[in-house]
């Protein structure tokens, strides 16, 4: 490590990473979201927020010497998916897609973290109705807000494609294969 800020460090080269330690996601200020197309619309959805209440995405990451023996694991609530439309909402929630009622957890959890020239990636598993899938999804590290203490905010923004068929077995004309899922988790020292 050539430079250290807190919270970040920079590595030759100056591409960052998150300071060695445990750290804990920032519920109020993380979320997921998706993109998916159907019949050719876009239909653009997002967790926590769900009938204004806000739904929390939580998780962890402890950081370790060498990086690649690093974990992280995020969950998000299925039934607090929102689209905007609350009929969409429920659709989405229900026994057709994520069956919220059931399986009432989606999340991830690493199994390798990585730098590679163009950034930093993570490969794990999602767990989708009770099913896991193989993932890897990339991660980008920066600061974001300043907290009231006068700290900035620590964020990991990662990003990966789904298939649909993970989130539904049913055959919905004109549902597109590919989800495009956004994490933008804010992580404090868990001290």
């Amino acid at each position: 490590m050539t430079a250290t800020t807190p919270g970040i460090e920079l590595l030759p080269g100056g591409q960052p990473r998150l300071a060695a330690g445990s750290w804990r996601v920032d519920p109020a200020h993380s979320y997921a979201s998706f993109a998916a197309r159907v019949a050719g619309w876009p239909v653009r959805g997002r967790l926590p927020l769900t009938g204004g209440v806000l739904i929390r995405l939580t998780g962890g990451v402890l950081i370790r010497e060498p990086v690649e023996d690093s974990t992280a694991r995020l969950a998000a609530r299925a039934s607090a998916v929102s689209t905007g439309s609350p009929g969409l909402d429920r659709l989405l929630a229900g026994p057709g897609f994520l069956d919220a009622g059931t399986f009432p957890e989606i999340s991830f959890r690493s199994e390798l973290l990585v730098w590679v020239p163009a950034g930093w990636r993570a490969v794990g598993r999602l767990q989708v109705k009770d099913t896991e899938h193989e993932l890897a999804c990339q991660l980008d590290l920066h600061y974001g807000e300043t907290r009231p203490d006068g700290s900035r905010r620590v964020i990991i923004v990662s990003s990966w494609v789904i298939d649909s068929r993970w989130v539904t077995s049913q055959r919905i004309p004109g549902l597109g294969r590919r989800i495009v899922m956004t994490c933008s988790s804010s992580l404090e020292p868990d001290t």
